[in-house]
């Protein structure tokens, strides 16, 4: 009787999960790239309630470990699940003390295989990560999306950032760029996606990551011109007209 009892009682628990079906708060686009000395990474901070810019302070630039960079679009709390996942995957392999350490290729790995088992058990985490990163000398860069696809480049970009600054990249990334060109063609990029992206707020911040570690600067605005004729009558088209 009683086990029947603690039977259905199990029943009735495991009836009544529920799985997010849709994501509510949100952040847009991250862009990243291989640049001479590491990787470079920027997002903004605006934080979306539906369509509402609800919360305009949102970091999605995280180090992670000694060698490992993780930026995040998309729901904000699935995120912070994830940072969980690492923090115990970081320190299990630090208890180890055998003088190794995670690298971003793995870190990456370990990624991809999170969000394709969330996605096998149809309770995915709406999220889709970058993850770069530089250990003994070998720079690395990669993604993967919520439902597993992952691949690695030399300059990824999530959200409408896939769109609007890849196509940028494609003609304007070099193998040899600086520093400061790397920063600028990032700026440029999320200058586009400012104008271009609802999602997007003029409050944004840069990262980088070298053999030396993870440097994230404090959020800054971008100079921007909205005078453009296209900006001041958008009713105004190609033809005439939209």
């Amino acid at each position: 009787m009683e086990s029947n009892q603690a039977k259905n009682s199990l029943l009735s628990s495991h009836d009544n999960i529920q799985r997010t079906q849709y994501p509510y708060v949100t952040g847009t686009s991250v862009v990243a790239l291989k640049y001479k000395d590491g990787i470079l990474m920027a997002s903004d901070m605006g934080g979306s309630y539906g369509s509402t810019l609800r919360y305009k302070s949102v970091e999605r630039l995280k180090p992670i470990g000694k060698h490992s960079l993780l930026g995040a679009s998309g729901e904000l709390s699935d995120f912070q699940e994830i940072l969980r996942y690492l923090d115990e995957l970081i320190l299990y392999d630090n208890m180890w003390d055998d003088g190794n350490s995670l690298g971003p290729k793995e870190v990456h790995n370990y990624l991809t295989r999170v969000m394709y088992n969330r996605r096998n058990k149809f309770d995915p985490l709406w999220n889709t990560l970058v993850l770069g990163g530089v250990k003994k000398g070998h720079k690395y860069l990669g993604m993967v999306s919520m439902i597993g696809v992952n691949f690695e480049d030399d300059h990824v970009a999530t959200g409408f950032g896939n769109h609007l600054a890849r196509p940028i990249l494609r003609d304007e990334w070099r193998e040899d760029l600086t520093f400061e060109e790397g920063v600028k063609l990032l700026e440029k990029c999320m200058r586009v996606l400012l104008y271009r992206d609802r999602s997007a707020v003029n409050k944004l911040q840069i990262a980088k990551i070298t053999e030396e570690g993870v440097t994230i600067s404090q959020p800054y605005s971008l100079k921007t011109f909205w005078g453009f004729s296209a900006f001041q009558n958008p009713t105004v088209g190609a033809e005439g007209s939209w």
